[in-house]
């Protein structure tokens, strides 16, 4: 059974995060996102929603009350930008967590390497998902129209995510599980 251990060169486990260096990267990434949109939110918080806003008032133009219409596009877009925020922080953290556990467990370095790469597409991609869904709404005139613009990236990075839950708790399972002997 591979165990944890500390130090360098040989070590199994520092062997299996080698080999699952991208996803771990990837997954420091969405992090990254997360805490750099939360940067960006307490410096430039009122310039994002006015922005968003005005490119709303000038695509909603035609409407009958354009402004209310803007108003409302502009918070659903903020709130799609928090959303961003919030999925690169969780689901980052979460497939670090993941890769770190996996790296422990006794299946192989391509199942180990294969839920790290997942894990960690998922989590940076379907935050940035709503990122530019966030950026495109206004522009589109609608929050409906910019995720379905980006159905592209959400539907398979969210799998992603799934995919690597799945085989992460695979791994469990059957090391945690199987029978001593």
């Amino acid at each position: 059974m591979t165990t944890i251990q500390s130090g360098t060169g040989g070590q199994p486990w520092l062997a299996a995060m080698r080999d699952m260096r991208v996803g771990a990267l990837l997954a420091l990434l969405s992090v990254l996102l997360g805490f750099s949109l939360g940067a960006i939110f307490g410096l430039f918080e009122d310039n994002l929603k006015q922005r968003f806003e005005t490119t709303a008032v000038k695509t909603l133009a035609s409407e009958a009350e354009p402004q209310d219409a803007a108003a409302r596009l502009a918070g659903r877009s903020w709130s799609y930008l928090k959303r961003s925020h919030l999925h690169a922080n969780g689901l980052g953290t979460s497939a670090l967590a993941m890769i770190l556990l996996a790296a422990g467990m006794t299946s192989g370095a391509g199942s180990k390497r294969l839920a790290a790469y997942l894990l960690g597409i998922g989590a940076l991609g379907y935050s940035t998902f709503w990122m530019l869904a966030a950026f495109r709404a206004p522009a589109l005139g609608s929050t409906d129209l910019a995720k379905e613009s980006l159905t592209w990236l959400a539907m398979p990075t969210a799998a992603c995510c799934l995919v690597g839950l799945a085989l992460v708790l695979v791994m469990v399972v059957r090391t945690l599980f199987k029978r001593a002997g």
